[in-house]
């Protein structure tokens, strides 16, 4: 089998609720990760009582695949 040529060096930090915090290569600032509005509302939370709306790891999916 061949050697990796890349292997990504990701930290996530786990906060309250659904917030994460990623340490990512090439970023110089952490990248925040939570729920907001209808993916909230999936998983049984209320939009209005999140301790932050961010970006779900699937809309940075999503715009990843779309790039």
């Amino acid at each position: 089998m061949a050697e990796p040529v890349y292997v990504s060096q990701v930290r996530i930090e786990r906060q309250t609720g659904p917030v994460r915090v990623a340490h990512l290569p090439g970023e110089s600032q952490p990248v925040i990760f939570s729920v907001h509005g209808a993916i909230a509302e999936h998983y049984g939370m209320d939009p209005d009582r999140l301790p932050g709306s961010h970006a779900a790891t699937l809309d940075y999916v999503v715009a990843a695949l779309g790039g």
